[in-house]
């Protein structure tokens, strides 16, 4: 396969000048207009399929426009959807085996008590909707070299990303070991139940086991021994879910001497608690907003304060909320440190103030 530079592309040329003449808007602005999934530079996705598993839950299958480059198993993409006018973005883990550039991919959205988007395509995700779409990330993945021995450990929504590799691993016909443990309320909450168990008697290699919270109580040893009796120095762990369950099985794993061959996907972050006295204003430059410094992350003060910056998943992971801090001093809320250079990018959701502070919002 040969591939050409960007400068030379004879397209690239002509498609800026369309930029330039366009301006303000971008050219992709004016060929939504004409067809959603026609776009310049922006990458979009249509549902092609819908099913509703459970009342809560919604399975999407979405076909991407060109610019789709495929997925490794365990990585998320952000979906964005127009609510009311705004356009909202979230951070979802396609549930396929590893796919192409050409493939389709699918999605489990399960709808959460506070969750917009979650909410919304669980109620209206039809066949035809076009949603946004942005490439594949994050290094919670298979590796290239796959292990001897896995193990994937997931809780509630958790399931989508080890789903994803499970599935890989099968389609590859994978001849290590495999162990699936999966933690619910109830098996009624589960989509992919009946697949699970197809899996888990189609193949000698897999094991499978869903635990029912509500009966038989949240990790304990006893369930990894079921799954994977095998459990060793030779076994590699991916765990998804609410942090009590990865806290849970870092733990365990630790206290055998395992600590290292976890790996781990965060749904969200504890941030500590706030350095100092709360005090100061926080000010919104594009906007003319001002508002008093609460502590909260500047996401949420600006939420608080009336605005609508755009943002992705809300845990520093997407890079949808970065704005330009003008003046004044930030914290991070997931290392501690803090930040005092002007006219620096920081990502808000994760950015707290101490002080006052400006940010280009």
């Amino acid at each position: 396969m040969t591939t050409s530079s960007p400068g030379r592309s004879p397209a690239r040329p002509f498609l800026s000048l369309f930029e330039a003449l366009a301006t303000p808007h971008a050219v992709d602005r004016y060929l939504e207009l004409l067809d959603p999934m026609a776009t310049a530079r922006e990458m979009r996705a249509r549902v092609v399929r819908v099913d509703r598993p459970t009342p809560d839950s919604v399975v999407i299958e979405l076909r991407p426009t060109r610019h789709w480059q495929g997925c490794r198993a365990g990585q998320f993409v952000q979906v964005g959807v127009v609510i009311d006018g705004v356009r909202h973005t979230r951070c979802y883990s396609p549930t396929d085996a590893e796919c192409g550039s050409r493939d389709s991919i699918r999605l489990i959205v399960r709808a959460h008590r506070d969750g917009l988007v979650s909410q919304y395509l669980v109620r209206e995700a039809s066949v035809g909707m076009v949603v946004d779409l942005s490439t594949a990330a994050g290094e919670f993945m298979l590796p290239a070299r796959r292990p001897e021995q896995v193990v994937l450990v997931s809780g509630g929504s958790g399931i989508t990303p080890v789903l994803s590799m499970l599935r890989t691993l099968v389609g590859e016909g994978f001849a290590g070991s495999v162990a699936f443990l999966h933690y619910t309320r109830t098996l009624d909450d589960v989509p992919v139940l009946g697949e699970l168990r197809a899996i888990d008697e189609a193949h000698d290699n897999v094991a499978v086991r869903v635990v029912e919270t509500s009966v038989d109580g949240r990790l304990r040893r006893e369930h990894l021994d079921a799954v994977a009796p095998w459990f060793g120095p030779e076994s590699e762990v991916f765990v998804c879910g609410p942090d009590t369950l990865s806290a849970s099985v870092q733990e365990m794993l630790e206290s055998e001497g395992f600590g290292e061959q976890m790996h781990t996907e965060r749904f969200r972050i504890d941030p500590p608690a706030p350095a100092g006295p709360v005090g100061g204003v926080v000010s919104y430059a594009r906007s003319g907003v001002t508002s008093a410094n609460t502590g909260a992350s500047l996401l949420e003060q600006a939420e608080a304060a009336g605005l609508q910056p755009e943002h992705g998943c809300r845990m520093g992971i997407c890079f949808s909320c970065t704005a330009v801090k003008r003046s004044g001093r930030t914290r991070n809320l997931r290392t501690g440190d803090t930040h005092d250079d002007p006219d620096q990018p920081i990502q808000l959701c994760i950015s707290a103030p101490v002080g006052d502070v400006e940010i280009d919002v």
